[in-house]
């Protein structure tokens, strides 16, 4: 399928998705990773980011991993995710998307060229 017709994504899933380029990680880790990408500023509650990460795998975007690919090291009772090549391809196009977004703010001075409010 073409990665296009996924566009735009919920902000929800873009953060999911984000926090899987790094790697397969268990719900919790994805929590953590988003709150730390995003300077504690997004909170996922577990209800709804179990329910995206459902239609994410639906979707194709994502795959739970199957537990012989995780460390033995890791906690076996947690389900474990990784974005799939289509799901990297959106969550790329996703964000150049958000890049040209945030350039025509900043043409129209509603954001400094840090990112922060000018």
């Amino acid at each position: 399928m073409d990665p296009e017709t996924y566009l735009p994504l919920n902000p929800r899933d873009y953060l999911i998705l984000f926090a899987l380029t790094s790697g397969q990680r268990h719900g919790y880790g994805i929590v953590k990773e988003v709150e730390g990408e995003s300077g504690r500023r997004v909170k996922l509650d577990p209800a709804n980011l179990y329910r995206s990460i459902k239609r994410l795998i639906r979707d194709g975007l994502v795959v739970e991993v199957d537990e012989s690919e995780v460390s033995q090291d890791e906690n076996e009772r947690r389900r474990y995710y990784a974005i799939t090549e289509i799901g990297r391809r959106v969550v790329t196009l996703e964000a150049a998307r958000l890049a040209e977004l945030a350039d025509a703010a900043r043409a129209q001075n509603l954001i400094g060229s840090s990112g922060s409010d000018s």
